[in-house]
């Protein structure tokens, strides 16, 4: 152990510029002569892509097996904090045995478009959701001394132009929407870094944007780790330290960025204290994790995290449609038929940095072949292949594997050429050739399951149009073939609940017209309504809610209470039942939405702002308990600068998805507002909303011109008609003058008075 502030003392000039500048592509420097080690990064989320001994840095699939769990868009679905924990501890342990101090994850942004190749790294398009399982993520890996790395920071939403395009976006949906899960993590977990993102942000680089990275990052939030750039996002190092950067990736070994910043610092461009702050805090982060390794993790087990692995895929599993075909018996006698190549060859993570070298695989194929264990027959035809394309030889296989079997479960998806980082898609269908061949299958055989393998949502009306059943498994992982079996015959519970809504058609999306924007900009327009926020409020129709997922078992809610202890502390407790009305034991995740009834701004119609998961036996009853804090009834009030929760009626209600709410009570908050000051600039409406300001309003115009008074307050819709004007204008207008003693005067009167509201 070692103290990080004696050590920076003791650090030369040059040991601080390689420290801050990294080491080599996946480690920091280590300083031999203090005892200050090398420490490893290296990605993901999903699994630990360690390189192997030799390979070359930019080979992203020359790496060390390790468990490949369900990507972030399926552990998403799970709702399930806890299951997040426990597959951040079974990343944490290996990790350690790989000799990997920080795993570059969780990925938090928030799904803005479905058209992000990137989002099956993400969780929700949702900020409660993305912080709470992003924040029990980071505690489960780094109980076990590995560092967590919450990316991408931040409003980074696409692919396309991603490395140089400003995302246009005002504060208001910052804070509502893409900040919050940041938020979150860093308040609740306390993670070892934080991740700049490539793009800019109003015109600034996230990595080297100081209101990202000291003002809200440290100032607000109060965040006391290292902030380590996306690799290769630093092309001015000097501005990066001084915005609050402290670790520049990947390193050059003391190289060019290390001699930028010695230059700089003998110049006088850059205070060598700012190098001090950054080289402290990485000792800092070194130290403590050091200190974190006293954790015992023991020896990796991987059948352990492979059976992990295959639960968590069934957990985050969303039954989409289902007239009663599933959940099949698995003691039947016909034949059933399994048709597409993703039977057979799972598509079960994306691709880039993410991709991992799974320890095993399984295939839905060889698993339900086990299940039925020569009880009937399994009928397999590839139907096409994995270069997307569908020859009619297949296409006429799959019709003849069809026709006659009791019951048809075809394997469709987006092939790894339609989605990936780097780039994003273009459309939200599924491969024209998989459509015509479930047609073709269709018009032999309506007895059909359809499972879906994707990272992003895909639009599933061409697919419901046929299929009797509709199972979404995203990308789920090296367990995902044997979980897809498990929940067909019923050996598991299809436990995922949507967290992105599925839309009809791609134009209906919120952010349609402004996505991907142009290689230097892209403007946020849909402002804070993203996903559900935006279709529920604009009472748009959308093939599956945020939220949705059927089971198979019923689930009724009642017993709705809503205790607020004191009105002026916007503050509540949400209680209700839940109870399993059906036959199966079966989970269901209870969601609390906020509705503001009286806002002064726009706001949406409903916002997420609790959920809990729940599993029972048949018959079980559970009642659940949450909290609401002042955050939760709260707009980001831009004139304020501030939380802002207004006085008036919150709906609160509880269901089974934003569409399914099935419980609802109606509380009245009556939290003071501060009064905003008033000024000249302050519009008309403004000061007549204040009993001392319309006082004092009519009172000036009355001293100048009494019938001006006597108009405004006789002639309503005169008033109604200046309303939004600044005062100052009105002045003008009316040839009205203040001297600069008579405006101090007038500000002063309502500004130093109590009546306001």
């Amino acid at each position: 152990m070692f103290d990080p502030k004696t050590v920076v003392a003791e650090m030369t000039l040059a040991e601080k510029a390689a420290l801050v500048t990294g080491g080599d592509m996946w480690s920091t420097v280590g300083i031999d002569r203090l005892n200050v080690p090398s420490l490893t990064l290296t990605d993901g989320p999903h699994g630990v892509r360690r390189m192997a001994e030799g390979a070359a840095p930019q080979n992203f699939y020359e790496c060390e097996p390790a468990t490949a769990f369900p990507t972030a868009a399926a552990t998403g679905s799970s709702w399930d904090p806890q299951l997040l924990e426990e597959i951040g501890a079974a990343l944490g342990a290996e990790s350690r045995a790989l000799g990997v101090d920080v795993l570059l994850g969780p990925g938090v942004n928030i799904k803005r478009s479905p058209l992000c190749g990137r989002n099956f790294e993400y969780f929700s398009e949702d900020p409660v959701l993305s912080g709470e399982l992003g924040a029990a993520w980071v505690r489960g890996l780094q109980r076990c001394g590995v560092g967590a790395s919450v990316k991408h920071f931040a409003a980074n939403n696409q692919e396309t132009h991603r490395m140089r395009v400003s995302a246009e976006v005002d504060e208001r949906t910052l804070r509502e929407i893409y900040l919050p899960a940041f938020e979150h993590i860093v308040r609740d977990a306390n993670p070892a870094t934080v991740m700049a993102a490539y793009n800019a942000v109003n015109g600034v680089p996230a990595a080297r944007n100081p209101w990202l990275l000291t003002e809200i990052l440290r100032d607000d939030w109060q965040f006391a780790g290292v902030v380590v750039s996306d690799w290769g996002a630093v092309v001015d190092p000097v501005a990066s330290l001084q915005a609050g950067l402290d670790l520049i990736m990947p390193g050059t070994g003391g190289g060019a960025a290390a001699a930028t910043v010695l230059q700089s610092v003998a110049s006088g461009t850059l205070e060598e204290s700012v190098v001090d702050r950054a080289a402290e805090r990485i000792l800092a982060m070194a130290a403590r994790l050091l200190n974190d390794r006293d954790t015992d993790v023991g020896v990796v087990d991987r059948d352990r995290h492979h059976r992990l692995a295959r639960r968590a895929a069934a957990e985050s599993a969303v039954l989409l449609t289902n007239d009663g075909l599933l959940p099949l018996d698995p003691a039947r006698r016909g034949p059933v038929a399994v048709i597409g190549e993703f039977a057979r060859t799972p598509r079960y993570q994306g691709g880039g940095s993410s991709h991992v070298r799974p320890t095993r695989i399984e295939s839905a194929l060889t698993e339900l072949t086990a299940i039925v264990d020569g009880r009937c027959e399994i009928r397999f035809a590839p139907g096409f292949t994995l270069d997307d394309s569908a020859p009619e030889a297949l296409l006429a296989d799959a019709m003849a594997a069809a026709r006659g079997a009791e019951v048809v479960l075809m394997f469709l998806g987006l092939p790894e050429v339609a989605e990936s980082e780097g780039f994003d898609r273009t459309t939200l269908e599924l491969p024209a050739d998989q459509l015509r061949l479930l047609g073709a299958v269709a018009s032999v055989n309506p007895n059909i399951a359809v499972v879906l393998s994707n990272g992003g949502v895909v639009l599933t009306a061409g697919v419901e149009q046929h299929a009797r059943a509709v199972l979404e498994m995203w990308l789920p992982g090296q367990g995902g073939g044997g979980a897809a079996a498990d929940i067909l015959f019923g050996l598991a519970e299809p436990g995922g609940r949507l967290a992105e809504t599925i839309p009809w058609v791609l134009t209906d999306t919120p952010a349609y017209c402004n996505f991907p924007g142009t290689a230097q900009r892209v403007l946020y327009g849909e402002r804070h309504y993203v996903g559900y926020r935006w279709y529920d409020t604009t009472h748009r129709a959308v093939a599956h809610p945020f939220g949705h997922g059927l089971s198979y078992t019923t689930f009724d809610y009642s017993d709705l209470r809503v205790d607020v202890p004191d009105p002026g502390r916007s503050e509540a407790t949400v209680s209700f039942t839940v109870t399993n009305t059906g036959g199966r034991a079966g989970s269901d995740v209870a969601q609390i939405y906020v509705s503001d009834l009286a806002a002064s701004v726009d706001r949406p119609q409903r916002e997420l702002k609790a959920f809990r998961k729940v599993h029972l036996a048949p018959g079980q009853s559970q009642q659940v308990e949450i909290g609401l804090s002042e955050r939760d009834f709260a707009f980001w009030d831009d004139q304020r600068g501030a939380w802002t929760v207004e006085p008036g009626t919150f709906r609160i209600a509880v269901g089974a998805s934003s569409r399914d709410l099935r419980l609802a009570s109606d509380i009245d908050l009556t939290v003071p507002v501060p009064a905003l000051p008033l000024t000249v600039h302050s519009s008309v409406g403004e000061w007549m909303a204040r009993p001392d300001g319309r006082e004092a309003l009519l009172k000036l115009m009355a001293e100048g011109d009494n019938a001006q008074a006597s108009t405004l307050q006789q002639h309503p819709e005169l008033l109604r008609m200046v309303a939004s004007m600044p005062l100052s204008h009105v002045l003008t207008l009316s040839g009205r003058t203040l001297p600069s003693a008579a405006t101090a005067a007038l500000l002063n009167a309502v500004n130093n008075t109590d009546d306001g509201p």
